[in-house]
């Protein structure tokens, strides 16, 4: 079964948030409800980027590596990449 990496970002105030799933609308639809802690208090959120992994283990990986940039600049490049 795919799984999926994404980015949201907060319509409130632009953060992101970097995360992982197999249903990338179920998933969304959660944050903006506010049944994630870690997003609660940033909605609404959009959808800005999305990458498909054949498995959990390989989204999870990417998932990881994304975060280990720690890195702003690094999103906004991959978020501006997807739109062109």
């Amino acid at each position: 079964m795919p799984h999926f990496v994404y980015i949201l970002e907060s319509e409130k105030d632009g953060s992101y948030y970097v995360g992982q799933t197999q249903n990338l609308l179920e998933r969304l639809e959660r944050h903006n409800q506010g049944r994630s802690k870690a997003t609660k208090s940033k909605r609404p959120w959009r959808l800005v980027y999305s990458e498909e992994y054949p498995d959990r283990s390989a989204a999870v990986a990417r998932e990881n590596s994304i975060k280990r940039k720690k890195s702003r600049d690094y999103i906004d490049f991959l978020v501006r990449a997807s739109r062109q």
